[in-house]
């Protein structure tokens, strides 16, 4: 297992496995367009690549200053590909977000899950997350 950060030259790499998690992506360039949105915001994206050099799994985050948790990592996206899955990829991108958040001086890592993603809830509980909120959200016309 290799974790390697993408830049704007290899981020659609990552195309095929951010799509398990955001398949209202249609295209390539359409992920890449975003992410280089996002980048302007501080958003970074990295890959665990298996034995053959592919995208497994991905985590893209960013860092957060706020009043309730302060300066923070937080991961925007984390997934892994189905046929990747239960080999480790997730558990070590999140043990590199933890590095990396260590290293620029945050105080800890966020994220939010999906009420339904009950194998990443396991995941993130194994790996010291805790539940301390609900996050609401509500769209405006």
């Amino acid at each position: 297992m290799n974790i390697i950060e993408l830049d704007d030259e290899n981020t659609a790499l990552a195309f095929d496995t951010i799509r398990e998690l955001r398949p209202h992506l249609t295209s390539a360039d359409e992920f890449v367009a975003a992410v280089r949105t996002q980048r302007k915001e501080g958003y970074r994206l990295v890959a665990s690549l298996d034995a053959d050099g592919q995208v497994a799994a991905v985590a893209g985050f960013r860092p957060l200053t706020n009043l309730y948790a302060g300066s923070h990592l937080y991961i925007d996206d984390l997934t892994t590909l189905s046929t990747a899955r239960k080999q480790g990829h997730a558990g070590a991108l999140l043990r590199w977000v933890d590095e990396e958040a260590r290293r620029l001086g945050c105080v800890g890592v966020h994220l939010d899950s999906g009420t339904h993603r009950h194998d990443a809830h396991r995941l993130y509980l194994g790996s010291g997350y805790v539940i301390p909120a609900f996050h609401f959200s509500k769209v405006v016309d």
